[in-house]
């Protein structure tokens, strides 16, 4: 507006006075804001750094911002371990469920159980069909002894934080999820013949390998999470009963899930995310497929 022009109506009060607001126009505004100088009443001002700006000015400055993330691309949350702490409820529920409650119904229906069509009584389990693959994620959630969902939980409890603050949830998440899947799917490839599973410890070498990765794409200390790892390779080949099968791929799966996750180009982030959780799911998918061929009906 140009000095000499007249003031339009919305700028002006009825009486002469201060202009009025340009989204009050009956309400005298006393200073302008500072970004497009339009007039501004005292309840449209949002103090600035330098002045007072209206709020069409606020929210367009707003909508440039850059969306703040993780380090890997997700939503931060003020609480970073909060998915962790759910997965150790879930399991510590489905535990005493399973021990005490529904005895012993819930084991015989959730785990991971499989046997070919060669056997006597065969197909049943993840062998006899698409009815039973559910038994392939259930079975992460069921453990035999109280000293194995202890361990296993102290471990998701130490790994899973920091995973989780750098993935965001949603990654972290399906980062789980995927290696549990995987470790069950390798084993049902390895073993389905004759195959009875439980425990998320597939799931839990999947967070060892993403933390391997983790360190990697930070340059960090590697020494520390590679001796836990041949700590528990050392274990799981030592020992009767553990399905080292599902240990092993938890271990693969959760490790180029994460690399995916990690590695994946700022520009192009979301997409290559997508892909690899998908190409993860396609591999154990295919896994399924041949052990199907190899045991199934």
């Amino acid at each position: 507006m140009l000095p000499d022009e007249p003031r339009s109506s919305a700028d002006r009060s009825p009486e002469g006075g201060p202009p009025g607001c340009y989204r009050h126009p009956g309400t005298p505004a006393g200073i302008s804001c500072t970004r497009c100088e339009r007039p501004i009443c005292p309840e449209c001002m949002v103090p600035a750094s330098v002045g007072f700006h209206c709020p069409e000015c606020v929210g367009a400055g707003h909508a440039g911002a850059r969306r703040a993330t993780t380090r890997f691309g997700g939503v931060p949350a003020a609480d970073g371990g909060l998915v962790t702490r759910v997965l150790v409820g879930v399991n510590v529920v489905v535990w005493l469920l399973a021990a005490y409650v529904l005895t012993p119904r819930l084991d015989q229906v959730w785990e991971l159980l499989s046997v070919g069509r060669d056997r006597d009584g065969g197909p049943g389990g993840v062998a006899d069909g698409p009815d039973q693959w559910y038994r392939l994620l259930t079975a992460t959630f069921l453990h035999d002894q109280w000293w194995h969902i202890g361990l296993n939980m102290l471990v998701l409890l130490v790994l899973g934080p920091p995973l989780e603050e750098a993935l965001g949830r949603l990654r972290f998440l399906a980062l789980y999820l995927v290696a549990g899947l995987g470790g069950s799917t390798f084993a049902f490839l390895v073993a389905g013949d004759w195959l009875r599973s439980v425990g998320a410890s597939g799931a839990i070498f999947g967070l060892i390998g993403a933390t391997i990765v983790m360190q990697l794409r930070n340059r960090g200390a590697l020494a520390p999470v590679m001796a836990f790892l041949v700590f528990n390779l050392i274990v799981t080949f030592s020992r009767e009963g553990i399905d080292w099968r599902a240990h092993l791929g938890g271990l693969a799966l959760g490790a180029l899930t994460a690399a995916g996750l990690m590695y994946a180009p700022r520009e192009r982030r979301g997409l290559v995310q997508g892909l690899a959780v998908a190409g993860a799911l396609a591999v154990e998918a295919a896994m399924l497929l041949v052990g199907m061929s190899l045991y199934g009906s």
